[in-house]
C-alpha cells in the first residue's frame, strides 16, 4: 500500500510534468525541422554568407553589424539571418552555436 500511495503521490506528478512539457516544443522551433537544421545549406558555415571569412562576419570588422558579446564586451560570435527567417549564431571560427527560429 505504501508503494502504491508514493507512486500516485511523488512518480505520477512527476511524469505528468515531463510530459506537458516536451509538448511545449512545437515543430517550428524543433531542430529536427530542415528550415533549423545544420544540414540546410543556408544554415551552414560553408556558406559563404555564413562563413567567418565574410568580412561583414568577421572579429576584425570594427563596423559589423551582427557581432555577439559577453558581458565584458568580448566578441564570442556572430549571427546571420537566413532568407526563411532563421537566425543562425556562430563562433568566431565558424562553428554554429546555435539558432532562432523564424517569427513568419
Amino acid at each position: 500500500m505504501k508503494i502504491l500511495r508514493f507512486y500516485l503521490l511523488v512518480l505520477t506528478p512527476c511524469m505528468m510534468s515531463s510530459v506537458s512539457a516536451q509538448g511545449a516544443l512545437s515543430w517550428e522551433s524543433s531542430p529536427l525541422n530542415f528550415q533549423n537544421s545544420p544540414l540546410n545549406f543556408d544554415n551552414s558555415p560553408l556558406n559563404y554568407k555564413n562563413s567567418p571569412l565574410n568580412f561583414d562576419n568577421s572579429a576584425l570588422n570594427f563596423n559589423s553589424t551582427n557581432g555577439i558579446y559577453d558581458n565584458s564586451g568580448n566578441r564570442i560570435g556572430y549571427g546571420v539571418t537566413t532568407p526563411s527567417g532563421v537566425t543562425n549564431f556562430f563562433d568566431n571560427h565558424g562553428n554554429r552555436s546555435g539558432y532562432k527560429p523564424s517569427n513568419r
